[in-house]
Order: structure tokens, then C-alpha cells, then sequence
């Protein structure tokens, strides 16, 4: 048995690490990388069916607390790419969205979970795929309502488990931001996303005994501490990364990414 939940730790280890990576590269958190891998580890464990998918969604929301704040601090510090006025006019409605996403996600069935997560991750590969490259990418703000889609992107990224980068990247690209300060916002985005997501799983979760052991609510601490000893570190990597791929190349591997998750978990 020992050796066995060794065998996960080193798992959850390698997953940190790829994380990490996509986190700074892509500006997603790792999320999509982190629910569909711990689904399948926790299915390995033998952690109950009923409350598997859920888990794993708040298990990589704890997560991206840590990714998001090392690669806000790699894209901030050393690229200086975050626009801080837009990121604190969506910072509300992410906050409102991401307290109703927990209490969404835990009242709906695991197959119903696993479904929209798959179906909204193909959904956006077909986004950013159709999206025109040649379009100006001059440095403009956003004009939709902040708080009316700061709400929607804090809602699905607790739902999904994400940091919100595939629903605020495209939507920063689309109102002609540049690909790499979209990242970076997103990044930063992703925090607060993270924390009051992770405190309403936490809350939610806190008396329910049929949870495995350790846990923090519907957190596992063994996959979490796993994944943020390794994602902690490959985070400013990917952000590096992101300011040295062209913009048109990086849209390209973040949609095929996506899409082969998508299928995957279908």
C-alpha cells in the first residue's frame, strides 16, 4: 500500500510540473490538465465514484493559487505584461461568479460534470482555431461589461476547476488585446478565482465523512501538496515561453491542447 500511494505522489509530482509549465504558457492555471489527470489517479485510488470529478475540481482550484501567483509575479516582474486597470474591473464579478460556482458544482451529479467539462473544453478549441490572425492586435480595452462577464468567467472556472484563462483569454483577444498581455491578465485573473473558489469547496465539502484522508473538504492534500511542489517552480518557465512563441503559434497549440483533452475524457 505504501508503495503504492508512493507510485501517486510521483504522479502528482509529474502533473505539477506540467502544470506549471501551461499555467505561465497559456495563462489557464493547469486546471485542464489537472481535473481530467486526477480524475483518472483518484479512480486508480479507489476514491468513491460518486464524488471523484468533484474533488478533482476543487483539488486543481487549491492548486492554482499557487501556479497563479508565480506566474502573475514572472509575467508582472519580468515582462511587466499585466494591465492591472483591466484585470481590477473584472475582479468582482469574478469573485460573485466563482462563490455560485461552487455551490452549482456540488449540487450536480459527476456524469453531468464530466460532461460540460469535455463539451466546453472542444468548444473552445473551435474559438480559438476560427479566431482571425490577422486581426489588429493595437492595444485597446475591453468595452463589455465588466462585472456581467466577470460574473459568467468566475461561475464556469469553479464549475470546470480552471483558472478561467480559456474563457478570459479569448475574450481579451477578441476585444484586441495583444496574445501576450491576454495572458498575463488571465494569470492574474485567476486568483482570486482560485482562492474563493477553493474556500467555497473547502466550506462545502467540510463535513461530508465520506471524504478520503487527508482532506480539506472536497480538497485531497496529498495531490495537492504533490502538485505545487513541482507546478511552483515550471510556472515562470511557461511564462517565458510566452513571450518568446509568436502570437499565431501560441493560439494554435492552445487550441489543439484543448481539443485533445476535450476528446479524451469523452
Amino acid at each position: 500500500m505504501e508503495g503504492d500511494f508512493l507510485g501517486y505522489l510521483i504522479g502528482y509530482f509529474c502533473l505539477g510540473a506540467v502544470a506549471g509549465l501551461l499555467s505561465g504558457l497559456f495563462g489557464i492555471g493547469g486546471g485542464l490538465i489537472i481535473v481530467p489527470s486526477l480524475v483518472w489517479l483518484y479512480t486508480m485510488q479507489g476514491i468513491q465514484v460518486e464524488r471523484v470529478v468533484l474533488m478533482a475540481i476543487a483539488t486543481s482550484l487549491a492548486t492554482i493559487i499557487v501556479t497563479s501567483l508565480s506566474s502573475v509575479y514572472a509575467h508582472h516582474s519580468r515582462h511587466n505584461a499585466v494591465l492591472w486597470d483591466v484585470v481590477w474591473k473584472l475582479v468582482p464579478g469574478l469573485l460573485i461568479g466563482a462563490v455560485l460556482g461552487t455551490m452549482v458544482a456540488d449540487s450536480l451529479p459527476t456524469d453531468v460534470l464530466r460532461s460540460i467539462f469535455a463539451i466546453y473544453l472542444i468548444g473552445v478549441t473551435l474559438q480559438m482555431w476560427k479566431e482571425n490572425n490577422t486581426q489588429d492586435h493595437s492595444m485597446t480595452k475591453p468595452k463589455k461589461p465588466f462585472f456581467l462577464v466577470g460574473s459568467i468567467i468566475g461561475t464556469l472556472s469553479t464549475i470546470l476547476g480552471i483558472g478561467g484563462g480559456t474563457l478570459t483569454v479569448p475574450y481579451l483577444v477578441k476585444n484586441r488585446i495583444a496574445m501576450g498581455n491576454a495572458v498575463a491578465i488571465s494569470s492574474a485573473c485567476g486568483l482570486p478565482i482560485a482562492i474563493f473558489g477553493t474556500l467555497g469547496y473547502t466550506v462545502l465539502g467540510w463535513n461530508n465523512s465520506n471524504l478520503p484522508e487527508p482532506s480539506m473538504g472536497y480538497i485531497y492534500l496529498p495531490a495537492f501538496i504533490g502538485i505545487i511542489s513541482t507546478s511552483l517552480f515550471c510556472a515562470p518557465l511557461g511564462a517565458k515561453l510566452a513571450h518568446s512563441v509568436p502570437s499565431t503559434k501560441l493560439k494554435r497549440i492552445f487550441a489543439v491542447l484543448v481539443c485533445i483533452i476535450g476528446i479524451k475524457l469523452i
